[in-house]
């Protein structure tokens, strides 16, 4: 269990020639571009993104082809084709390592994630070029509710995902990737945290402190559920199972695609592991 940089990590490191990734496709597909030679597998080929529609290729490689001198720095929530013409890919995790390393004098595009970016950007004093997607369970946490419900608890420690926007974030005592967030509860004395990411991280939370209180942060509409991610839902036992049982649906891409893809997520394994990356002069796609 972990997030999409720890899962593609231990895709590559365990012996087993078949796995199974109980998440949203791309992070399987990752999988299967650093693991050619293993069969991955998903619960359901229906486990989208947000952030991943809001990024089609086409568009995003016009958007590449405006800035040729920049480097292109994508978050690992994206589509292999996006990936392919990445220079590097990074997680909510290590973007901050892998940022630090591009030299100072080249331009950085970043997507499609716009407030990672931005808290990025501004937590690292580094311009960007931004692409405006967004995830849609993060961009709904409403900062006015978020304020009247911090009035109510004001002993919670408020931690937020980077994905939420910045005016939710500025509430926030802690950002970080949801590795950060499990820390933060597990090591935190405090017994009421108000938390701004997806529902799927009570479990793990509650494990860590069945002692705290763990508060979701509001959404605009009181009523919806809007906090949970569809396409993380779309696993169940269930299928998995069946996939266990069938070995399908198993993730494949054309081999041109997944060496083209394989090169930006290199580049972030290499730069995580304290190698230099050597940094194309131009874009020339």
């Amino acid at each position: 269990m972990g997030d999409s940089f720890y899962l593609a990590k231990i895709g590559q490191q365990v012996p087993n020639k078949n796995i199974l990734l109980a998440g949203v496709v791309f992070m399987a597909e990752s999988v299967k571009i650093l693991n050619p030679e293993k069969t991955v597998l998903v619960p359901d080929l229906g486990a989208g993104c947000s952030l991943v529609q809001s990024s089609p290729f086409d568009q995003y490689l016009a958007w590449r082809r405006q800035y040729p001198d920049a480097l292109c720095v994508t978050y690992i929530n994206s589509s292999a084709e996006v990936k392919s013409i990445s220079d590097v890919i990074i997680t909510s995790s290590n973007a901050a390592q892998i940022i630090e390393s591009i030299p100072a004098d080249r331009r950085i595009l970043f997507g499609p994630d716009q407030h990672l970016g931005k808290w990025l950007s501004k937590k690292l004093n580094r311009p960007m070029i931004f692409w405006s997607g967004s995830c849609q369970v993060h961009v709904l946490f409403n900062e006015k509710r978020l304020f009247e419900l911090i009035q109510q608890h004001p002993d919670a420690v408020v931690i937020a995902h980077p994905e939420c926007d910045e005016s939710v974030l500025q509430h926030a005592s802690v950002v970080g990737a949801t590795s950060k967030l499990l820390d933060e509860v597990k090591n935190n004395p405090a017994k009421k945290f108000i938390v701004a990411t997806e529902t799927g991280i009570f479990h793990q939370m509650k494990k860590l402190r069945p002692d705290v209180e763990l508060i979701q942060a509001p959404v605009m509409d009181e009523n919806c559920a809007c906090n949970d991610c569809p396409y993380m839902k779309m696993n169940t036992l269930e299928k998995i199972k069946a996939a266990l049982t069938n070995f399908k649906p198993e993730v494949t891409l054309d081999e041109t695609l997944r060496l083209k893809a394989a090169t930006s997520l290199n580049n972030m394994m290499k730069i995580t592991s304290g190698q230099t990356v050597q940094w194309p002069e131009r874009f020339t796609q």
